[in-house]
């Protein structure tokens, strides 16, 4: 059983959650909350696989809510507007995809899975959006300097990644088993200090190791 935490702060949307999550076999909700503090209580309680989180909410927003969470937390953001800049901010905190509220019942039962799983999800109608703020400015201070400490075969890695490719996609273009490409992406993570692919996603079109358009070429840090 994958486990679920709702977070929403209003009733009616999570009990809306809960009737389609709930009719999948696989799936069950442990908890609610109705705010960022109730849903840190909540997963310190319960201990979810995946955690699905309103960003828009009273006392601790989403974002706070999710820097706040433990490093193996699954998040998956709920949101209502494709332009919404938090939800730029909500990847880099750490969540592990996001998906837009509109979406139809059996997208939010695979995102669920997905993200229980361990792999990103990025809806495709806001991915777009997302790419242009990640590459719009110059990067953070820091993030470039995350990436030199990086092997270049660990970059190959990290713009599979970037690319959205699936562990399996991954092993096969760049000539690695899929047990090796695991291990890379847990050395990834632990370099650059992230703990997700999605944030991995980011700091690549951050730090223009990637860019939108461009499918083969990389651009290795000084």
């Amino acid at each position: 059983m994958i486990r679920l935490l709702l977070a929403d702060d209003q009733a009616l949307v999570r009990r809306g959650l809960r009737m389609i999550l709930e009719t999948e076999p696989d799936l069950i909700v442990v908890a609610e909350a109705g705010d960022g503090l109730e849903a840190l209580d909540a997963a310190a309680t319960h201990r979810p696989d995946v955690i699905l989180m309103d960003l828009r909410m009273p006392n601790l927003d989403g974002i706070a809510a999710i820097e706040r969470l433990p490093a193996d937390a699954k998040v998956l953001v709920l949101t209502t507007f494709s332009g919404d800049g938090q939800v730029y901010a909500a990847l880099r905190a750490g969540a592990s995809g996001y998906l837009l509220k509109t979406a139809p019942p059996e997208q939010l039962v695979t995102a669920v899975r997905t993200v229980a799983g361990g792999d990103a999800l990025l809806d495709p109608r806001i991915t777009r959006r997302l790419i242009q703020d990640a590459v719009s400015g110059p990067a953070p201070e820091g993030r470039r300097a995350a990436l030199s400490a990086l092997t270049d075969r660990e970059i190959d890695v990290l713009v599979q990644i970037a690319r959205g490719r699936s562990n399996a996609e991954m092993a096969a273009a760049v000539f690695l088993s899929e047990a090796t490409v695991k291990t890379y992406l847990s050395r990834i993570l632990t370099k650059t200090g992230t703990r997700s692919r999605t944030q991995l996603v980011v700091l690549a079109y951050e730090t223009g190791l990637v860019r939108p358009g461009d499918a083969a070429a990389t651009n290795r840090p000084d």
